[in-house]
């Protein structure tokens, strides 16, 4: 196992990296034995995404939620299990909404499977992440619960768009806390609830969780139209050829509005047909060049300091420290 960017502190620490280290590596062979299935299709469909490799960012701030409480246990390492699980799932659910192509440097399952199979398959993998979570008391069964709640909601949200009056970056905003922001929110209350923490701690991880899971988001939408596909293992623009509000397309169409012609000629290109590769990367190009994408880089900064500002309480130590690194590596980053 290797630790994602803005971890380096901890592989340093010759007592927690090892802990660390040693707690991934646990929650990969049980993530290994939670997707096999006896039926031959829902083995390999299941075991797509999840073969494809992944950043593991949410059992990792599970494990450090813990360390930063009263320490790892095997109900943590479960509750690892569990979120990443929750996030698989909702990736072929994306792919499906989002027609996009790529995932994790792979074909998406809906290309090779349809989509019927890829939205049975996240499912499925839903199911089994409950199975699990339902064997670690009631709080982490409510904590999945309301998770999915928020991710479903977060997801109906964005699919029917800001109501009426309502401001389309807050409402954006809205959107992500709960596709995003939640998840990686039970990750922290997941490891601190279940390591023993007094309720202030968890508290204030959750706080954290949601902070640094919007900032997570903005800077994927940034890279999403700033990235080398090889880099990100995604399709460039795929937001933007699906219509998909993103915070970059969101403030570039706000400059428009206001009068800038530059941001309208971005605008054109944006609501071009953009079914052709060639028109695809012409409005990506555009936006990316144009100064709201710095700004969306800006707004993301000060979530990620937001989410450092939250754990201040905390006493000073590595995992402290690590938290504060990953909020500052998650908006530094190109893929």
């Amino acid at each position: 196992m290797t630790l994602p960017a803005g971890f380096e502190l901890i592989a340093r620490d010759e007592e927690l990296g090892p802990k660390i280290l040693e707690g991934l590596t646990e929650v990969e062979e049980r993530l290994d034995r939670a997707m096999r299935y006896t039926d031959a299709l829902a083995d390999v469909a299941a075991r797509h995404l999840l073969e494809a490799g992944g950043k593991r960012v949410r059992p990792l701030l599970a494990l450090l939620a813990a360390e930063a409480s009263g320490g790892i246990n095997d109900d943590v390492l479960q509750a690892g299990v569990v979120t990443e699980l929750t996030h698989l799932a909702t990736l072929y659910h994306d792919d499906v909404m989002d027609d996009a192509t790529k995932r994790r440097g792979t074909d998406a399952a809906h290309t090779i499977w349809g989509n019927s199979v890829a939205i049975l398959t996240g499912d499925l993998i839903f199911s089994r992440a409950s199975l699990i979570v339902s064997e670690l008391g009631a709080r982490p069964l409510a904590i999945q619960a309301r998770t999915f709640e928020r991710l479903v909601l977060g997801q109906l949200h964005e699919t029917s768009g800001p109501g009426t009056g309502e401001d389309q970056l807050a409402h954006y905003i809205k959107v992500i806390e709960g596709k995003t922001g939640s998840l990686i929110a039970a990750a922290c209350e997941y490891g601190s609830h279940l390591a023993g923490a007094p309720e202030e701690t968890v508290q204030t991880l959750i706080r954290y969780g949601e902070l640094v899971g919007v900032a997570f988001q903005l800077a994927d939408d940034v890279i999403d139209v700033t990235a080398d596909d090889a880099v990100s293992g995604k399709t460039p623009g795929t937001d933007l050829r699906e219509g998909v509000p993103t915070l970059p397309t969101i403030l570039v169409r706000q400059a428009a509005l206001d009068g800038d012609e530059a941001a309208q000629r971005v605008v054109e290109l944006m609501d071009a047909d953009l079914a052709s590769d060639e028109a695809l990367d012409r409005a990506v190009r555009a936006l990316a060049a144009h100064p709201a994408t710095s700004t969306a880089w800006n707004i993301a900064y000060r979530w990620a300091d937001d989410a450092i500002e939250a754990i201040s309480p905390l006493p000073d130590s590595t995992v402290k420290r690590a938290l504060e690194s990953f909020a500052h590596a998650v908006v530094h980053r190109d893929a």
